[in-house]
């Protein structure tokens, strides 16, 4: 299968903070996209990265809530995901609601099913770090303008 041109032009856009301020436009155009591909796709399956919609259960409302992601692949029905929040100062809400969660479900690419969740701490949260910046190494420029924040890390495995 050919490389797909964009996931290049969407590495050099990521790695830039003024795509970390177009961060409300895009999440629009996410939805957007979603929507009208009935949620298999997304605008970063466009530029051939992996994302996923992912519906965990309000830790307060006990309402479903979904947010489109970017995971990072680490292996046969394991997935990554960085509480990143675009590089700014606050945890994403989605993290909290993932903090209270054992089971979330997850919507790739027109695969729907459940998965496991485990925040990731100490050592084995530094080895899934480093494995994640190696995928997408816009997590390091979003580290960057977070400042002191560490961002939550997560372990989803398919059930």
């Amino acid at each position: 299968m050919p490389k797909n041109p964009l996931r290049a032009l969407g590495r050099a856009i990521a790695n830039r903070p003024a795509a970390m301020r177009a961060a409300p436009l895009i999440i629009r155009v996410e939805r957007f996209v979603r929507r009208l591909t009935g949620g298999k796709h997304g605008v970063l399956d466009v530029a051939g990265l992996p994302s996923m919609e992912l519906t965990v259960t309000g830790r307060k409302s006990g309402v479903p809530r979904t947010v489109s992601l970017l995971y990072v692949p680490d292996g046969p029905g394991a997935y990554l995901l960085v509480g990143s929040n675009w590089g700014r100062p606050g945890h994403p809400s989605w993290s909290a609601n993932l903090n209270a969660a054992d089971r979330a479900e997850m919507h790739s690419g027109g695969d729907r099913f459940e998965v496991k969740v485990r925040r990731l701490t100490g050592d084995e949260r530094d080895r899934a770090w480093h494995r994640a910046t190696t995928y997408w190494p816009g997590y390091l420029m979003e580290q960057r303008l977070a400042g002191d924040r560490r961002f939550r890390l997560y372990e989803l495995t398919r059930i």
